[in-house]
């Protein structure tokens, strides 16, 4: 299989719009060639770093024409649209990341080296992770199904195929994300990653203890949010707070950690004790998007405004309590 590519790619429909329905607007830092998107602020206001793993959308062509299944199910392991709830973040000061690059091709929120050996038709290196929970699940660095456990490929992969999605998307996008964080560190003294994602709506049901009542009396039957800190190692708990307090003003239902507690970037980067706060952000599915044809619906607007107040909000801080350092 070709290196990726993004000349050669099979795009959504809706792939560059906006969620306000704006025109598309150009990446700061970006070329025909990168895997990644960033978009960063004229000045960088506040202490956050923006980031999509999951939302990328270019499929190449043939890893689309080689895989077993259609476009569309291959789509259903995307956190589709993810990028543009929160494209308002260079706005608000704060820089953004995304992954242009799909979640099935190769998967930024895995260790580099968590493979299937099943998957593969030669013998893998010592180096490589071949056993865990992610990878029995056929979740691993290179997916071996997307949801509802359809498998991908009708056909053994070669090592090479990993190796060469793993230095070509999956590398840059850590070395773009590690810059940011420095760059965010050394200008305030800390780091907030935000980390966002989207659950599909049949994930979480709220146990009876955490159902509450929107202003219409109604109880609420889903979990809109779920904040993962890794249960309280990746972030100070005050930004966990003030997140979800924003999220609550909003009327949406939040859980912290179960089932979504943190994935590989949370766990890696999370780093208190040095500076560097990470909070995964899990949104429900039926909140803003159309699950079978995965287009955005009207709710996506809310939602993007709930995201922006999210990020702005965490300027709080700053005038607040800046000893998160």
């Amino acid at each position: 299989m070709a290196p990726y590519d993004r000349d050669r790619q099979v795009e959504s429909q809706t792939n560059n719009a906006s969620v306000s329905g704006n025109e598309k607007s150009v990446p700061v830092d970006a070329d025909d060639s990168s895997p990644i998107l960033v978009r960063r602020p004229s000045r960088q206001t506040l202490p956050v770093v923006v980031a999509s793993p999951h939302s990328g959308r270019n499929y190449p062509k043939d890893f689309v024409a080689d895989a077993a299944l259609d476009l569309l199910p291959l789509r259903s392991s995307e956190d589709a649209h993810v990028d543009r709830l929160v494209e308002a973040a260079p706005k608000l000061g704060a820089p953004l990341l995304a992954a242009l690059f799909p979640r099935v091709y190769v998967d930024p929120n895995r260790e580099p080296y968590e493979l299937d050996p099943a998957m593969f038709h030669d013998q893998l290196p010592d180096h490589v992770v071949t056993r865990n929970g992610r990878i029995a699940a056929g979740l691993g660095t290179v997916p071996r199904v997307v949801a509802n456990q359809r498998q991908v490929y009708n056909r053994k992969l070669a090592f090479i195929e990993a190796e060469q999605r793993i230095r070509t998307c999956y590398r840059p996008y850590h070395q773009a994300l590690k810059q940011l964080i420095e760059e965010t560190r050394e200008r305030f003294g800390f780091c907030i990653l935000l980390d966002c994602h989207s659950m599909p709506s049949s994930a979480v049901a709220p146990q009876p203890r955490e159902l509450k009542k929107n202003q219409d009396g109604k109880l609420s039957r889903r979990i809109d949010i779920v904040l993962g800190d890794c249960h309280g190692t990746s972030s100070d708990p005050r930004i966990v707070e003030l997140i979800e307090g924003q999220f609550q003003s909003h009327e949406l239902l939040v859980r912290r950690n179960p089932p979504y507690a943190g994935g590989f970037i949370p766990r890696h980067y999370g780093r208190p004790a040095k500076g560097v706060h990470t909070v995964q952000i899990e949104m429900n599915r039926a909140l803003y998007l159309d699950e079978a044809t995965m287009e955005v619906t009207k709710g996506a607007t809310r939602l993007s405004h709930n995201m922006s107040a999210v990020i702005s909000g965490l300027g709080v801080l700053l005038a607040g309590d800046a000893k998160l350092a």
